[in-house]
């Protein structure tokens, strides 16, 4: 009787939500926390994906790994769990996603926002709502933030690599991507110009590297300039 009482409860909360959804200028998803699962999303939402909405619950929490980039899940993961942690009704977190909508063969960026949406009588959260907005329909997002989406895409998929570097491997990387020469650097950290050539070597062998655009590329995605 109890679990009953609790889906009806879920059912006028969305019966709320799927009322309003097609006037407002956000995609609206509401999941269930036990299991992650989506139980409900707004009509432009199933449409961009291609799918219905009964076909949506069916797949649980395995539908994220059929629409959306899993490489992104680490960036976002602990702001969810945070969220959850903390179970305030008032508290929301953002994040990027990558998306593959219906008919696409390539990721789409997606802003989407979280916060929880309902609790059970004990006080513990059982749903959580999230609006989603496609970046490219964002007319005000700058210059300078898609680049940061690029250098984002560009941290993860290069992170092995750069993490086989050595402390003074990185501070040449650094020094190269800033214009330096090698006489200069081997001045800087009191070594010879030849040791920094063979360091330059080094780091280009194993970041499959052979431009200072490449050295200034690496330098900021992780940082360094």
């Amino acid at each position: 009787m109890h679990d009953e009482l609790i889906e009806n409860r879920i059912i006028d909360r969305i019966n709320s939500i799927d009322a309003i959804a097609e006037r407002l200028p956000v995609i609206v998803i509401v999941h269930r926390i036990t299991d992650f699962s989506v139980v409900y999303m707004s009509p432009q939402g199933l449409e961009l994906l291609g799918i219905t909405l009964e076909e949506i619950r069916e797949m649980k929490a395995e539908y994220r790994a059929r629409f959306f980039n899993i490489d992104d899940w680490d960036d976002y993961a602990p702001k969810i769990k945070k969220l959850l942690v903390a179970n305030d009704m008032n508290e929301s977190i953002t994040y990027l996603q990558q998306v593959k909508l219906a008919a696409h063969d390539k990721w789409e960026w997606y802003m989407s926002a979280t916060r929880l949406f309902m609790q059970n009588e004990a006080g513990d959260p059982i749903l959580t709502i999230t609006t989603a907005t496609s970046i490219g329909d964002m007319k005000h997002l700058s210059l300078k933030a898609e680049r940061l989406l690029e250098e984002n895409t560009f941290l993860r998929n290069n992170y092995q690599k750069f993490s086989t570097l050595g402390k003074r491997e990185k501070e040449i990387l650094k020094m190269v991507a800033l214009g330096k020469s090698s006489p200069d650097i081997g001045d800087e950290l009191y070594i010879a110009s030849a040791t920094v050539d063979a360091h330059r070597k080094n780091i280009k062998k194993k970041l499959s590297i052979s431009s200072h655009y490449d050295f200034t590329q690496y330098a900021r995605a992780f940082d360094l300039i």
